[in-house]
């Protein structure tokens, strides 16, 4: 295991190759549940070497949301399921970046514009990377992005989409706010 402080030049070129990464948060109680949340449909963005941005889709849940309302703590993970065996992490605080606030436009032209059923923006100020040799994760071939959630999205429509968003996703699992809350 290596230890570094920001993200080299080297780290941005390998996560910019992978299709899928992990987000991680959790609740400050103790009796809360801890949120893995999978990603893809490039939605990564390093936008400097300590802060990254995660494009954040409307889905079933809001989880990374409540809890970084709450304490701002987020894992982010990489493995490197072809060439050479590897996880990377980035360990950091987060921030919700909506659609209204001063820093969105910023943020979101960092990703195609024509993605439908964009929620938020997540802002991660990395403060630890981690670099781990990754032998216990198996070798797979990359096939494509699944277009399931873009077609729900664009199908759904922006009017129906912020109703899906307050009715499914104001509250965590564990009761916390999001950003959807009333």
């Amino acid at each position: 295991m290596k230890v570094y402080p920001s993200i080299t030049p080297e780290m941005t070129d390998w996560i910019k190759q992978q299709p899928l990464f992990f987000n991680a948060t959790a609740p400050l109680g103790g009796q809360g549940h801890v949120n893995l949340s999978p990603r893809g449909l490039d939605g990564l963005r390093v936008i400097d070497p300590n802060q990254v941005a995660i494009l954040d889709m409307t889905g079933s849940g809001n989880e990374t949301a409540a809890h970084l309302l709450e304490n701002g703590r987020i894992t982010i993970m990489f493995c490197a399921f072809t060439g050479d065996a590897s996880i990377l992490r980035l360990y950091g605080e987060g921030e919700v970046v909506l659609p209204d606030d001063e820093d969105w436009p910023e943020l979101r032209e960092l990703f195609a514009a024509d993605i439908p059923g964009v929620r938020q923006i997540f802002r991660v100020l990395v403060t630890r990377v981690q670099i781990s040799c990754g032998q216990g994760v198996p070798l797979m071939d990359y096939v494509e992005q699944r277009d399931g959630l873009l077609n729900w999205a664009k199908e759904k429509g922006a009017a129906s989409m912020k109703h899906y968003q307050q009715e499914k996703n104001s509250k965590s699992i564990d009761g916390l706010a999001s950003p959807f809350s009333d």
